[in-house]
């Protein structure tokens, strides 16, 4: 797919880390990029410095989507692209053994619910909707209508101690990834889904100095984390190579997560 000023785009999370890489790098292309997020004060800033549009867009909900969806085709047509990167974590032993009173508690299950919901639920969600939209187009001179990534994670494949929620939730990612594909090759509709390793976000900006350090002693090579425009630029591969498809690709440096 060409990336120029006749393609709009819509990044989910796009408003900090890997969905904001990707929406500057989208733009630089003469992208018209929609970002939605929760982040108003980020998303309407970042939206005023590439020439896009903000939607506050709450991925968990069928309206907020819809709504989102409208407001951003309304700006710059309906999207030939979209990158999905909203997601969050965290993480809890499945069933574990407190060392103060010997109390036993599992994971809540709650929170293992919300994990589902945003990361795995919310992307579907999007892709579905934004899919059904991209049929609506005019096929280009290749046959080709749309391109979509999705972001899972390492976790995805060697979870760590605490992650069951959040590998699920993205090995749900990995999982579909070619069944979608295979379900709109018919269209013209390709997708792929990346998986990051350890990467420089605003989520592991916040941790210690020697937490990152020892984070990045663990990555083979290069020695360090990721940068999000890395990951930008892996996602604009996938989309411009019309014969990238149905593929996930890990993008972490050579890291394979120990238990803990």
């Amino acid at each position: 797919m060409k990336l120029d000023n006749s393609v709009a785009a819509v990044v989910t999370g796009g408003a900090s880390g890997l969905g904001a890489a990707t929406a500057r790098a989208l733009a630089a292309k003469g992208v018209k990029v929609a970002i939605f997020d929760l982040q108003a004060e980020k998303g309407e800033a970042l939206a005023a410095e590439i020439g896009g549009v903000f939607c506050e867009v709450n991925v968990t909900s069928d309206d907020s989507v819809d709504a989102g969806f409208a407001k951003a085709r309304a700006a710059h047509g309906q999207e030939r692209v979209l990158v999905c990167c909203a997601g969050t974590g965290n993480a809890m032993k499945t069933a574990s053994r407190s060392k103060e009173d010997g109390s036993i508690k599992h994971f809540s299950l709650q929170a293992f619910d919300w994990l589902i919901q945003i990361n795995l639920i919310g992307t579907f969600r999007c892709v579905a909707k934004s899919a059904a939209g991209m049929l609506t187009l005019d096929p280009q001179e290749d046959g080709e209508r749309g391109a979509m990534v999705m972001t899972a994670s390492v976790a995805a494949e060697d979870g760590q101690i605490g992650q069951a929620a959040y590998s699920a939730s993205k090995g749900g990612v990995v999982g579909m990834t070619l069944p979608i594909a295979r379900d709109l090759m018919g269209e013209g509709i390709r997708i792929n889904t990346i998986l990051p390793g350890i990467f420089e976000t605003p989520l592991m900006q916040g941790a210690p100095q020697n937490v990152k350090d020892a984070l990045a002693a663990s990555v083979p090579f290069p020695k360090r984390l990721g940068n999000p425009p890395e990951y930008a630029a892996l996602a604009l591969t996938m989309i411009e190579n019309g014969y990238f498809n149905g593929e996930d690709v890990r993008l972490d440096g050579a890291i394979r997560m120990a238990p803990r």
